[in-house]
Formats: structure tokens, sequence, C-alpha cells
């Protein structure tokens, strides 16, 4: 069978996803709090935030989106892009600006002001504004463009410096070592290093993998819960954090669903790979993040690897060869002749094995 015949098997709506994330992702949250209280006797509750953040943002949205566009958001469309996706220039842009501000304002409060968890909502909007930035200039340079490459890595860095220092200094002892499957990794003062590349990588992998209605928005809900469940044992606040900004980002895919009213930009790209790193960092659950985040490496991996060896094969006339139709990955199976919704589909269900493999593998459970 060949690759279209396989994709054509398996062809859901927009709608259709959303309900099925939707539903899992509570289902989930439900079994999360019945294990945490009834197996291991832990007095939290995940379920009411969970959804209150849900309903905020999708009700947010239908005030927001409009908004957005008569701001004149629009987003620009690459033209060396897929083909299909140039009839969605005009689309309203930085989502991101309602999504990631509604979800850190609901676990603050809920988490009765924790400092961790601030800490994780200065790290997380710092991304959102590095993002904001980004899109901003975008939209003024009328095209694809943004920050520098080399301008949105430095601020990238300095936001992540901030934040390692901050970690750093009040948790030294539980965070110089990694916990591995196989044993404990001292690093000591190569933690920095660690950690800074931790939220550039996770960071830069989630914006690349915003490139389809709805691929970003639901791969980044199942990893916070996934990162919910494996911190909430010991950090019941952060797990609040995380189930709140999982509730964000799928109340956005109500908006965002495939056909999308609005896409989440740079601003709410940047943003979840922030919180992923640093919810990992501060928790000592780099292990568990590098599963779930299996989608994003495999997105990043795609770019390096198309980049590199592109640059390799080079001919006398400067042209090289390209290992995927493009770079990432999605593109590659969108121009095999996947639609956006069977991608989609596709990767929510790895990324909900990555999940489950990510959970059963932790420690605790």
């Amino acid at each position: 069978m060949n690759e279209k015949a396989s994709a054509s098997s398996f062809s859901p709506t927009g709608s259709q996803l959303l309900c099925a994330i939707a539903a899992t992702l509570m289902a989930a949250t439900v079994f999360l709090d019945y294990w945490f209280r009834n197996h291991l006797r832990l007095e939290i509750a995940l379920t009411f935030p969970f959804v209150i953040t849900v309903a905020a943002v999708a009700a947010i949205g239908f005030v927001a989106v409009p908004k957005l566009g008569q701001l004149k958001m629009g987003q620009f469309i690459r033209e060396d892009g897929p083909q299909a996706h140039l009839k969605k220039a005009g689309t309203p842009t930085m989502g991101g600006v309602f999504v990631v501000p509604t979800g850190l304002l609901i676990a603050i409060v809920w988490s009765r002001f924790n400092m961790d968890v601030i800490a994780l909502s200065l790290m997380t909007a710092s991304y959102l504004a590095i993002g904001g930035v980004d899109d901003w200039k975008s939209l003024s340079n009328r095209k694809n463009e943004g920050l520098s490459p080399k301008g949105k890595l430095g601020l990238q860095m300095g936001a992540a410096g901030l934040f390692c220092l901050w970690a750093y200094l009040t948790k030294t002892a539980s965070i110089t070592s990694v916990v591995l499957p196989f044993g404990v990794l001292p690093f000591g003062l190569f933690f920095w290093g660690l950690a800074i590349f931790v939220l550039l990588a996770e960071s830069n992998a989630t914006n690349l993998t915003d490139g389809v209605d709805g691929l970003a928005g639901g791969t980044g809900s199942i990893a916070l819960l996934t990162m919910a469940a494996v911190t909430g044992v010991k950090f019941p606040q952060i797990a609040i954090f995380c189930v709140c900004l999982s509730g964000a980002y799928l109340g956005f895919l109500v908006h965002n669903r495939n056909k999308a009213s609005v896409f989440m930009g740079d601003t709410g790209s940047l943003a979840l790979g922030g919180a992923l790193g640093a919810v990992g960092i501060i928790t000592n659950n780099l292990w568990a993040l590098f599963i779930i985040s299996g989608i994003f490496f495999i997105e990043a991996l795609s770019v390096i690897a198309q980049v590199s060896y592109y640059k390799a094969t080079k001919d006398a006339d400067g042209k090289g060869k390209r290992l995927f139709r493009m770079a990432p990955f999605h593109h590659h199976l969108e121009l095999g002749g996947w639609k956006e919704t069977q991608v989609v589909g596709t990767f929510y269900l790895i990324n909900l094995i990555l999940a489950v493999l990510a959970w059963w593998s932790h420690p605790m459970n």
C-alpha cells in the first residue's frame, strides 16, 4: 500500500479530532484525580481547574479572535511552503495572547500564589513576549520574517538564563543531578548548560511543530497533562500549573481546529515549549519530558537533517539535495498526499502513546 492510499484510510474532520482529544484528556484528568486520591492518598484535584481553563479560553476566543481580525493580525504564508496553505493567508495569528495569559492567571490563583508557579509563569510569559515581538515584526514587515535568528535566540537565552539563576539559587540540591531510568547523573555546574539547552530546544521544537491546524495545540495539551501526571506526587501545585496550561491549549483548539479561524503564532508556540522545559527542569523530570516531547523532537530533527543534508550535497552550482519533500516533517507528509487532519490525528495518537509510556515509566507509578 502506498503512502497516499494508507493516508486515505484515516480522514477525520477537525471537529471530530477536537471531540476525540477533548474526551481523551478529560478522561485522563479524571483518572489522575482518582489515582492520586485513592491509590497514592494525595489531596490533589486537577479536573476542576482543567475544565475551568478549557471553558475560559474557548469563551474568550469568541471575542478575541474577531478582535485580532479587526486589528489586521493576518498571517503571512511562505510562498515556498505547501501550496494548499496559501489559502490560509490572512487568518488571524498571535492567538497565544489570549490563550497563555488565561492559563497562567488561573494557575497562579488556583495554586494560591505558589512561588514555583509564579516563577514558571514568569518564564512562560517571557517566551510569550519574545514570540509576540517576533509575530509583530512579521506583521509589520508584511512577510513571514520577524526577529533575526540570532536576535531571537539571544532573547531566549537571556530569559532562560534568568530562570536558571532563580532555579539554581532556590533548588540547587534537587536539580543539579538528573534522574534517569538507570540511575542519577550528577551535573553540578554543568546544570546551567543542560537547563538552557532544554529551554531553547523545547521552545524552538514546539515552534516548528506549529505549522498545521490544531497540531501544536493538541500535542502541547497532551504533553502538559502528562507533565502534571508525573509531577503531581511531589509537586501538586506545579501539576495545577500544568493542567491549567493544558486546558488553555485544549480550549484554543475550539478556534484552531481545521479549518482554523486563528493561529497561535510564535506567541503561543514559544510559550508552550518554555513552560514544558521549565517544568521539566525544576521538577527534575527531564527524562519524562524527553519521552513526551517525541513529536517535537522529530519535527526539529527533520529540519536539522534537511538543512545538513542540503549543505552536504551541494554541487558546483551551489544546489543541494533534499532529504525530505519539505521540513518540518508534517509538511513532508502533506506533500506526500496526507490531509492536514490525517497528519494531526496520527500525531495525536503517537503523542498519547508516548504520554502513557512516560507516565508508566515514572518511578512514582
